[in-house]
């Protein structure tokens, strides 16, 4: 609890409802109610966000070099940077195996409850609140340095020299018990499967599937 009160003293936001605030921290290892559902939502909260952001702030800008800047800014790196910052990691909520693999500092893990908690925000105090927090603490596109193994904003790069669509990514299946999933997922672009590929979170099964996808282009991704 002590440390959900700094995060919100943190972030300049107090809860009306502290109960969601601790669903957004609580890592799937946890089992029963954990913040899966609020990643969900958080992802389109931001991604509606960051491109009414985007929108106003680059009137001169075109569909791509728009979609380019988003996909920094809602891209894995951008979100696990904010996450720390805020220190969210200090506040998660998860089981003792997964913390001492690291858990608190996982950029995947990071980034999930970074959506997460953004979706609290929203639930609780409405979509002015999420973009106010995004305003201030979000970074600019050009601070975010993506590393080469973000295959997922590769791809969208390459694909977006050739045309305005971005990849879809589909979540084929998932098994396996709660602390050790397994994901299975595919990427295609305007109609045409590209790549597939599977991981211990839905993120890494996409990553694998844009990697996949990049290979399959003949592209040198590391």
């Amino acid at each position: 609890m002590q440390s959900q009160q700094k995060l919100m003293k943190t972030m300049g936001y107090q809860f009306q409802h502290p109960e969601i605030l601790r669903r957004a921290l609580t890592h799937p290892s946890m089992g029963g109610e954990d913040n899966q559902r609020l990643e969900f939502l958080g992802d389109a909260v931001l991604q509606y966000l960051v491109s009414d952001q985007l929108f106003r702030s680059h009137p001169g800008d075109q569909e791509g070099s728009l979609t380019h800047f988003r996909s920094l800014l809602v891209c894995e790196e951008a979100l696990s940077l904010v996450a720390r910052s805020l220190g969210i990691g200090e506040a998660l909520i998860m089981d003792h195996g997964e913390e001492l693999s690291g858990g608190r500092t996982k950029p995947s893990v990071l980034c999930d409850a970074m959506e997460a908690v953004l979706a609290a925000v929203y639930l609780d105090g409405g979509m002015e609140a999420a973009r106010e927090l995004i305003r201030r603490f979000w970074p600019e596109p050009e601070e975010v340095h993506r590393p080469l193994q973000d295959s997922k904003g590769a791809l969208q790069e390459v694909l977006q020299r050739d045309g305005g669509e971005t990849p879809v990514y589909t979540i084929l299946s998932s098994s396996g018990p709660v602390h050790a999933p397994h994901f299975e997922a595919q990427v295609s672009w305007m109609g045409r499967i590209l790549g597939r590929g599977d991981g211990g979170s839905k993120k890494d099964a996409e990553k694998a599937a844009a990697l996949d996808a990049l290979r399959g282009m003949g592209k040198d991704v590391e």
